[in-house]
């Protein structure tokens, strides 16, 4: 007998209907060419009637590639350029031993100053702040005076309209400053910083260099409209003084950057510059109005609630979007610590390596929202490490593949000598023991950056007769993150969800197919996984993200190899390549040790004993929740015992609706991805509102992280919650036939409506007010089979083609072909008896 949940409904086409059927609600037909979305965006912007206690509060403005925090003292408006793709040092660094010492993506000190006796411009009471997200548009107002300001999406340059109403106006002086001194030698690294300036303006340049490295950069500053004369005043800052007069003149900023120390940097920041300057400020405001339109019109989120947390909740999402539109369309992701909002020169806690678990909660949510460009940086730059992780997967682990760290460069891994890679190899196997390294290991240890994975069993230190003296952990090989496999696993499941979100067979050839195959090739060879006596593959000495160190069939990597090596196998049959390696991969996966559990209560925990250090016997780690990373338990999963461990494990955080989700918390997530409505009607206020170590700033983000790390990783979870509590599209396992679900996990008091992304490339928009789901909308982007779980299950369902009614459907589970560009309508219409 087949369940009921189980049945697959039968498509009747229609001639002359005897139905009683409804036509398409108004709201669910296809939205007008030019609808205007600046009211439901406008509810995220900022706005501020006095300066800001602290810069590190300024108002976000940049282009995705460049861009700054705006804020202001009584006499100025303040600015440090930052850029995504400026880092001081590479993974081959021998130079910052020390945490925190490194540092990335600071260009220069921009003012904007008043200048005079009375030049309180700015005062509290006397000035405005305003933040519009639907055109990236800060105006700052004061005592007769006005700054308009943009980050030009077309070139790297911010504009700032300036207008002097003063009666008596005083000069007002545009100062460029660096950074740091001019010449600062660390060890073998060199950071050179350069003023100069020429006819159309001044520029500051700056260079890295250590051994074969190189990265560079230029800001170009200039005045539109306005004589101006160059003064200075200090070694480290120029200064244009702008002629005292009433009216508007023009502030362009430009910058560029580079690794080749051929490129001319200051040539390509001032060509910017030039085009701003012949395009004028109206046009440019023009240019970026037409740039949002389009970005906002890709997908919304519309929520309300009589209690206004709904309503509170999407002006966060909204605002999350505008923050990764400023920050994230460069050659790099931008970084969970500090973003390209820095302003404090290269002060920055946790420096230039990148976290995969922090960046997650930034690019974790963004597949739905329908916006590729923004997830672009991320790929690019784990496809750009591809050879250097498969060298390290080599040299340090002795495995095939690649090997993604969970904290890694920009670059990847450095190549290491031979003699150190094999000694490495044999500690961190547990081949060799700890007390027989090397002199000459050491000593390449101690130069190495304790962040990285590579090195992270190196903690603290200090200076001894001027000597920097770092301190071991105390645990052998073992630190945080230096056993952790399974980001690599995670980021190349990300690709294949790329390519499930748009069905793009070039995309899964050229960059996801690799991935997967490099990542499952890696723990298949990996030598610590073995056949044990009970016929299962187990993994040996490996951590559980990083509070279990050392342990056997952790969750994090069993639940890695479940997820990636379906995906692989599943990509090779799609692309028909490599088809050898598929009974090899199903052989493996067949065979796994299954995921470690500590009894019917517990449910699953995090790693099984021999452990080296920490508490095995503890759930998944709330920040990373490795199960449902790749769809091992989804609502579309079949296996009952699996859904009885899973939500006994997610009963044990649920503890009652104080809790309070920390900031990198995937609780939230998780909750809604089991279709715990209960639970995320106060996860998502309580995560968004309560972030721990660090309060919300008044620019919505927070400073988790410690010292200049202004982030969004708060309202990412929040928007992944959002996400997966408004619609799912999932199989009953990894790279299993996706489903739709719309209003899994939502609180039935909440009205809400939304257009987001689903796997099978289609668009779905969909309502509900009152607790009833309206209608349901779905685009099809590449003509694929539409299954969608019924939003009514006892009722039939009626099926609009173009506006008109084409058929029929009953059953739970809804199964429909779809042209490429049709817009199919499904609402109820008769109960099932």
């Amino acid at each position: 007998m087949i369940e009921k949940k189980r049945l697959v409904a039968v498509l009747t086409i229609v001639g002359a209907s005897s139905y009683l059927l409804s036509g398409v609600p108004e709201q669910a037909k296809a939205e007008p060419a030019g609808i205007d979305y600046r009211e439901p965006v406008s509810r995220a912007d900022l706005h501020y009637d006095q300066p800001v206690s602290r810069s590190e509060e300024g108002m976000p403005l940049g282009n995705g590639r460049m861009g700054s925090l705006v804020w202001t003292v009584p006499n100025a408006l303040r600015l440090q350029i930052n850029r995504v793709d400026v880092f001081a040092n590479n993974c081959a660094t021998q130079s910052f031993p020390e945490r925190n010492s490194d540092y990335c993506g600071g260009c220069g000190f921009v003012d904007i100053e008043f200048e005079g006796y009375d030049s309180d411009v700015f005062s509290a009471g006397q000035m405005s702040q305003h933040l519009s997200c639907y055109d990236g548009l800060v105006t700052v107002t004061g005592r007769d005076v006005e700054v308009r300001a943009l980050a030009w999406h077309e070139r790297d340059v911010m504009a700032f309209e300036v207008t002097d109403r003063r009666s008596e106006p005083d000069a007002i002086s545009l100062n460029l400053q660096m950074l740091r001194p001019a010449t600062v030698r660390t060890r073998s690294h060199l950071a050179r910083s350069k003023l100069d300036s020429r006819d159309d303006g001044l520029v500051l340049t700056q260079a890295f260099e250590e051994g074969d490295y190189y990265c560079g950069s230029a800001v170009a500053l200039g005045v539109v409209g306005r004589d101006a004369k160059v003064r200075q005043t200090r070694d480290d800052e120029l200064s244009l003084v702008c002629k005292p007069g009433n009216g508007s003149f023009m502030v362009l900023v430009a910058s560029a950057a580079g690794f080749d120390e051929e490129a001319d940097l200051i040539a390509t920041a001032f060509e910017q510059l030039a085009a701003a300057q012949e395009t004028g400020y109206d046009k440019l405001v023009e240019s970026n109005q037409r740039w949002w339109y389009d970005f906002w019109s890709k997908g919304y989120i519309r929520l309300h609630s009589a209690d206004g947390v709904a309503d509170s909740i999407e002006q966060n999402y909204t605002y999350y979007l505008y923050v990764m539109a400023s920050s994230s369309r460069g050659k790099f992701p931008t970084k969970f610590n500090g973003m390209i909002w820095i302003t404090g020169g290269d002060r920055r806690s946790w420096g230039g390596q990148y976290w995969g678990a922090n960046q997650e909660c930034l690019y974790n949510a963004l597949l739905p929202t329908n916006r590729m460009e923004l997830l672009d940086p991320m790929f690019d730059m784990y496809s750009g490490m591809f050879d250097a992780c498969a060298t390290a997967a080599r040299q340090q682990w002795g495995s095939q593949g690649m090997f993604i760290p969970e904290t890694v460069a920009f670059d990847g891994l450095a190549r290491l000598p031979d003699d150190i890679a094999t000694e490495m190899r044999e500690l961190y196997l547990l081949q060799r023991p700890w007390d027989q390294r090397s002199e000459r290991f050491l000593a390449v240890a101690h130069t190495g950056q304790p962040h990285s994975s590579r090195w992270n069993w190196i903690g603290g230190g200090s200076y001894v007769d001027g000597v920097w003296q770092p301190t071991e952990r105390g645990g052998g090989p073992y630190g945080p993150v230096t056993h952790i496999f399974s980001r690599g696993a995670k980021i190349a499941y990300t690709y294949w969800q790329r390519y499930e979100y748009t069905l793009d067979e070039t995309w899964l050839r050229q960059r996801a197919y690799p991935m997967l195959k490099a990542v499952a090739e890696f723990y298949r060879n990996y030598p610590n996984v073995k056949k044990g006596a009970d016929g299962k593959y187990h993994i040996h000495h490996v951590n559980s993200n990083e509070s279990v160190q050392g342990g056997q069939d952790p969750d994090e990597e069993i639940a890695s190899m479940m997820g990636i090596l379906p995906a692989a196998i599943k990509a090779s049959e799609i692309l028909d390549v490599d088809a050898d390696m598929r009974p090899v991969w199903r052989e493996f996966l067949d065979n796994l040790a299954p995921l470690p559990t500590g009894g019917d209560a517990l449910g699953w925990i995090r790693a099984l004993p021999p452990i080296f250090r920490g508490r095995g016997t503890g759930r998944p780690d709330g920040n990373t929740m490795p199960i449902w990373s790749f769809d091992l338990c989804t609502l579309e999963n079949d296996d009952p015992e699996t859904m009885r461990i899973a939500h006994a494990t997610m009963d044990g955080y649920l503890r009652s609706p104080n809790t309070r989700p920390g900031v990198l918390s995937k609780v939230a997530v998780t909750a809604a991805m089991m279709g715990r409505a209960d639970a995320v009607r106060y996860l998502l206020p309580n995560q968004l509102s309560f972030p721990d170590r660090a309060p919300v700033l008044a620019n919505r983000l927070d400073q988790r992280e410690g010292t200049q790390t202004t982030n969004a990783q708060r309202l990412g979870r929040v928007a992944d919650t959002l996400h997966n509590a408004l619609v799912q599209s999932v199989g009953a396992g990894p790279a299993r036939e996706p489903v739709i679900r719309v209003f899994p996990a939502w609180p039935k008091e909440w009205n809400a409506e939304f257009r987001l992304a689903a796997r099978g490339a289609f668009m779905v928009r969909s309502s509900m007010k009152a607790g009833q789901i309206e209608f349901v909308q779905i685009e099809s982007q590449a003509g694929a089979e539409c299954r969608l779980r019924n939003p009514w299950p006892d009722a039939t369902v009626a099926l609009h083609r173009d506006d008109r009614k084409s058929g029929e459907l009953a059953g739970e589970l809804l199964v429909f072909p779809t042209r490429k560009g049709e817009m199919i309508v499904i609402t109820p219409t008769l109960k099932v008896p």
